[in-house]
């Protein structure tokens, strides 16, 4: 009896207990996975047609839409030929809540700073007078981006990063008011704590500091939760589209800017990251060739407001952005060089800015157009472009790295080489010529250095 007893506990405690539960939680998991794949095996011709229908109709809406051919073909195609996947990914990045709030705020952004930033009467005056090719493309991006033109300006080229460090850390060291920072790539690197150190400084002095970076490149290139770090340091600091482990209806844009201003009077931009390959203190993929400018004058404000635009952005906040604005007497004395006009561009609008700005330069050569990037990945527009160019007489060269930082864009990089030769746009390995750049820059700042010399003495 007391042993019958035992046996009756024991069934009732599998039966009623967690064993029991997760094995009968199973067996209806899978009888529920063999009623759905009956159900769909049995309406699938229906499903199928559907999904069909609904494709045509996402094409015709593809063809309908006000965007570039070749964007509309590469939906086209995987709508066409897989329906329900192709149509349910359409779906899903077009209907995009993430990306349609950004752009939202980024519009209400843009439109305050833009108020701010009108070129002048008298320059509009000016550039009507003066230019005569180049008035179009002016006229372009004042009316269909906001960008202001400006004349009171002093520019200072950098054919490579180390000159560029020089000057950074001699005008760091003369900021007052504030520093404003937005860079793409930052390692932790001679270059990187240089610079820091003049940062914690200056923000230990009472200079307002803020630095931005790229939460994409930042993830294998600083610590998580870097920005915290800096904050420590008294350095306002945020990073850009920060990766997140989560499902998200935000496109992964980058902020691929470079961008440096002090007190509104002096701003960097260009090709230099903060990175040791970009100074040639470290060695990758040979001698590194970067370019960038230093700006001195009215048109610093643009790049004073293209950093305040995406800083207010990402702390969801405005600010009176008149206490930035160029010291009017500091302009004033500004030597100018010519017309200057900053420009930003980004894939949240309708507008491809920067691919008009080189379309225009190219369509409207008549002597040379020499191109020197480290990627070629062109649309068709683009290439007939620059084949045009070369086939009524200007001289086109295209100047591409000899060794690839990254081998599947160098293979793209090289796909449009055949039909541009066949054209008569030059191609050059820039290994083949970096050499004698370098040699050449060297030369000629040495013998910038003992003409300054020689003119200081007499």
């Amino acid at each position: 009896m007391k042993k019958s007893t035992q046996k009756l506990k024991k069934i009732t405690r599998v039966l009623f207990g967690r064993t029991a539960f997760v094995i009968i939680a199973i067996l209806m998991q899978f009888a529920f996975f063999f009623i759905l794949i009956n159900w769909l095996y049995r309406y699938s011709v229906l499903i199928h047609l559907l999904f069909v229908l609904l494709g045509m109709f996402v094409v015709i809406h593809i063809f309908n839409e006000d965007t570039n051919s070749a964007f509309k073909m590469a939906w086209i195609i995987p709508v066409l030929i897989i329906p329900i996947f192709g149509t349910m990914i359409y779906v899903f990045v077009n209907l995009q809540l993430g990306t349609k709030i950004m752009r939202s705020r980024l519009a209400s952004i843009d439109k305050q700073l833009h108020e701010k930033a009108k070129t002048s009467d008298v320059v509009l005056e000016k550039l009507k007078s003066e230019l005569h090719g180049e008035r179009g493309l002016a006229s372009y991006l004042h009316n269909a981006g906001d960008f202001p033109a400006y004349y009171d300006n002093d520019i200072e080229f950098f054919p490579l990063g180390e000159f560029k460090f020089e000057e950074m850390k001699k005008q760091l060291m003369a900021a007052e008011k504030f520093i404003f920072m937005e860079y793409f790539i930052v390692t932790d690197s001679y270059m990187w704590r240089s610079i820091l150190d003049i940062l914690k400084l200056k923000a230990s002095q009472g200079v307002e500091v803020r630095f931005m970076y790229d939460g994409m490149c930042s993830l294998a290139l600083l610590p998580y939760g870097y920005y915290k770090e800096l904050e420590n340091m008294g350095i306002k600091s945020r990073p850009f589209s920060q990766i997140k482990p989560v499902l998200s209806t935000v496109q992964n844009n980058r902020d691929h800017r470079k961008i440096l201003v002090i007190d509104g009077n002096v701003a960097f931009t260009g090709g230099i990251n903060i990175a040791d390959e970009y100074i040639n203190e470290i060695e990758r993929f040979g001698y590194w060739k970067d370019t960038g400018i230093r700006m001195k004058g009215a048109a610093v404000w643009s790049f004073t407001c293209m950093f305040l635009e995406m800083w207010n952005y990402i702390i969801n906040s405005t600010e009176d952005y008149e206490k930035f604005r160029p010291d009017a007497d500091y302009v004033a004395k500004i030597p100018s060089v010519g017309y200057v006009q900053p420009y930003s561009d980004t894939p949240l609008d309708h507008e491809n800015t920067g691919e008009n700005v080189y379309m225009n330069i190219i369509n409207s050569a008549q002597k040379y157009a020499y191109i020197f990037t480290p990627y070629l990945i062109i649309d068709h527009e683009m290439l007939v472009s620059l084949q045009n160019a070369a086939k009524r007489g200007v001289d086109v060269r295209i100047v591409t790295p000899g060794i690839p930082d990254k081998k599947f864009v160098y293979l793209l990089t090289q796909a449009d080489y055949g039909v541009l030769i066949e054209s008569g746009v030059r191609r050059e390995n820039r290994k083949a010529v970096i050499d004698k750049i370098a040699a050449c820059v060297i030369l000629q700042s040495y013998l910038d250095y003992i003409a300054n010399n020689n003119a200081g003495e007499q």
